[in-house]
């Protein structure tokens, strides 16, 4: 018999026996809850309460966002989660001509808080937990955000949710950068002060796997990847002054869930532990610090074009291995999102999925289930001990940042996507209807809407708020963080002035998400690829 592998590239046996697992109960495993949260950082998880639904939804504009939103809370999703467009991601307004062509198309164009306003209109902010996908206009997102909750009579102690705000991930995987990294990562140091001190409720990052791996990585390089990202994000924290307690707590991951069940089970496991034993090991973090809480979605990279109704089989395959793995909130893909935007009737039944699965599949009676299994034991072992070895070497460059400028993380991510791929084109790896059981049908067609006219609208809109507000007032706040910009470079070694304070200042006088950028850009520079 030929020997089988997991995606990753670990040896699988036919029979997995008691005496080819090493795990000893309570230094591996210990019971949910408890030190190092291999099982789960809640003692009861899903029998106390099911993970936070939480579907992505961003559709152009923020008024026909909102509406999805609305139909999304009203069928049963517990929490809102927010794609932007990519002038928005990028920093970039809506009438600039960098923006032509992509305002709206991915997801929902913000230039001005009063967008904010339409987005969040009717959604009780100090009750539903809000996710917004934004990396390196994070700060400006969440100052909006805060301002709306602010206007509506709503304390920013009452506000829960997260920004990701992971932007070296954005170097590695994704490139909706803008900064170069180290002025971002004292921008992120300077969201987690001013998260914990002003809106202790709140995640100010959600560190994320999910794109690495939807650029091609395994299982094991997304925990490895991800952890060396994280990692650097701590140290810049605690060597800007921020007691490791006072923060660690509140930091959030993000990981994606794809086929192989019992990999994506084990890797959910091996990632608690591993992040447990490294904050302990080279911290000092104390037991809340060490819990690993993560959001899942579902592979988007895995969707096929081809027999889209397929997808609904993947996408419960993949809320199973998320929810058996003890998710804190999940998002679950439409069928049709390899075609486009998610359609209301795909996106009903991927909330209905994880309603299914939650409360008819009986995976919420007991905690950690799987646990015990000999094999998905050892696959957890193996998943943690190959992901420390790609750590290691992390640390050997000197860190996520100088690992990206070697190109380390780009390389292993393109070798491993490479091979993915010949195995697929090799019919080693069978992708249902694409390279096997396909039927010669040609996936179907999607409405899109109308661009041009969603951003002929947005422009008009945001010179609307230009025309109206007090420029003097927006160009004396812009001054102000203009004024502190300097102190986030390296060369800066004083005692760093507020940045967060100065950005919701200029949000509330209706300084537009490009003009913010810009500001910063100004004092900061562009990221410039090397390689």
């Amino acid at each position: 018999m030929s020997e089988r592998l997991s995606p990753s590239g670990i040896p699988i046996p036919a029979v997995v026996r008691p005496g080819d697992v090493s795990t000893e109960y309570a230094r591996d495993l210990g019971d949910p809850g408890q030190f190092p949260y291999t099982r789960g950082v809640q003692p009861t998880m899903y029998r106390g309460r099911l993970w936070t639904m939480r579907q992505y939804a961003g559709f152009g504009t923020a008024k026909a966002t909102n509406e999805r939103f609305r139909l999304l809370l009203d069928a049963g999703q517990t929490g809102l989660s927010v794609a932007f467009d990519l002038p928005t991601q990028m920093g970039i307004d809506s009438s600039s001509p960098r923006a032509m062509g992509e305002v709206g198309r991915v997801g929902v164009a913000i230039d001005t808080v009063d967008d904010m306003h339409v987005l969040l209109d009717g959604i009780p902010l100090d009750r539903v937990s809000t996710s917004m996908t934004i990396n390196a206009t994070a700060s400006t997102l969440l100052a909006m955000y805060i301002v709306v909750a602010e206007e509506r009579g709503i304390s920013r102690d009452k506000l829960s949710g997260t920004v990701q705000n992971d932007i070296l991930k954005e170097y590695i995987a994704r490139g909706t950068y803008i900064y170069p990294p180290a002025p971002s990562l004292a921008l992120t140091a300077e969201m987690f002060r001013f998260c914990a001190a002003e809106v202790p409720q709140w995640n100010p990052i959600s560190i994320s796997g999910y794109h690495i791996r939807e650029a091609g990585a395994t299982a094991v390089q997304e925990v490895a990847f991800t952890f060396a990202d994280a990692l650097a994000y701590v140290q810049q924290a605690v060597d800007a002054g921020l007691p490791v307690d006072a923060f660690a707590p509140r930091l959030s991951f993000f990981f994606a869930a794809h086929n192989d069940l019992f990999e994506e089970v084990a890797k959910f496991r091996a990632a608690r532990r591993l992040w447990a034993r490294l904050m302990r090991e080279r911290f000092g973090a104390n037991d809340t610090s060490c819990k690993m809480r993560f959001h899942t979605q579902t592979g988007g990279v895995t969707l096929t074009a081809q027999q889209p109704l397929s997808n609904v089989v993947r996408v419960t395959v993949q809320a199973l291995a998320a929810t058996l793995g003890g998710t804190q909130s999940l998002h679950t893909n439409g069928y049709d999102e390899a075609l486009a935007l998610p359609t209301a009737e795909a996106a009903t039944l991927a909330l209905r999925t994880q309603q299914i699965v939650g409360y008819e599949s009986g995976i919420a009676n007991t905690v950690d289930p799987l646990a015990g299994s000999w094999y998905v034991e050892q696959l957890t072992d193996n998943i943690e001990a190959r992901a420390l070895e790609l750590l290691a070497k992390v640390d050997e460059l000197g860190g996520a940042a100088e690992a990206i400028r070697a190109g380390f993380f780009q390389e292993e991510i393109g070798r491993s996507a490479y091979e993915y791929q010949l195995r697929v084109e090799a019919g080693e790896t069978v992708v249902v209807g694409v390279n096997k059981f396909g039927d010669g049908q040609l996936p179907p067609i999607i409405p899109a809407p109308d661009f041009k006219e969603l951003e002929r609208s947005q422009v008009a809109r945001l010179a609307s708020v230009r025309a109206e507000r007090d420029q003097a007032a927006v160009t004396a706040a812009l001054a102000r963080v203009a004024e502190a910009a300097p102190d986030y470079l390296p060369t800066h070694t004083a005692a760093r002035r507020e940045l967060m304070p100065r950005i919701i200042d200029a949000v509330r006088v209706r300084a537009s998400v490009g003009e913010i950028a810009d500001t910063l850009e100004a004092a900061w520079g562009r990221y410039q690829p090397t390689m």
